[in-house]
């Protein structure tokens, strides 16, 4: 293997990373309102596992974002100005997500050990209006940066990669 094939797919990762990332935020956000739908249905977890469930997505994906505000799109921006729209762009959606997250958590917090319907309706409409606009925040910020963080050299990232390319819920 030559070395500038070693070196292509280095720098490459950092995208294809964010796109693991995105699936698996993805997959988790799909785990939780499986959760969900099994507590109203009456054969879910207990509403403090379900909750835990909760923390850790939410934990996760603040992680992740919080990760991107303070280390990807400085780097992005100071490399690419003519991106500044778009990263402000993604920090907006990134306050809307988190506020969601707030009610969610709240919703959640408030459920009793046995399901109420009434319950159900609120809870239910958050987890579509974050559903709705993580995907769409997801495919935005993939057709806008991928192909960026494909061709930035940050060595550093390589050697500790930074919050927004990890996928995992312990980091």
């Amino acid at each position: 293997m030559s070395s500038e094939y070693e070196a292509h797919s280095r720098l490459a990762a950092f995208g294809n990373q964010l796109i693991e990332v995105h699936v698996w935020l993805r997959e988790f956000m799909e785990d939780l309102r499986d959760g969900v739908d099994d507590y109203f249905d009456g054969r879910g977890l207990p509403p403090i596992d379900l909750r835990a469930h909760c923390l850790a997505f939410c934990s996760a994906l603040t992680r992740h974002h919080t990760g991107e505000d303070r280390v990807a799109f400085p780097a992005i921006a100071e490399e690419f100005p003519e991106l500044r729209k778009v990263l402000s762009e993604l920090r907006t959606d990134h306050n809307q997500i988190e506020w969601i997250l707030g009610n969610l958590r709240k919703l959640l917090g408030s459920l009793p050990e046995k399901p109420d319907p009434a319950a159900a309706a609120p809870v239910r409409a958050e987890l579509e209006a974050l559903s709705a606009i993580l995907q769409t925040h997801f495919i935005y910020e993939e057709k806008k940066l991928i192909s960026v963080l494909n061709g930035m050299d940050v060595p550093e990232w390589r050697a500790d990669p930074p919050a927004f390319l990890r996928h995992d819920a312990e980091s």
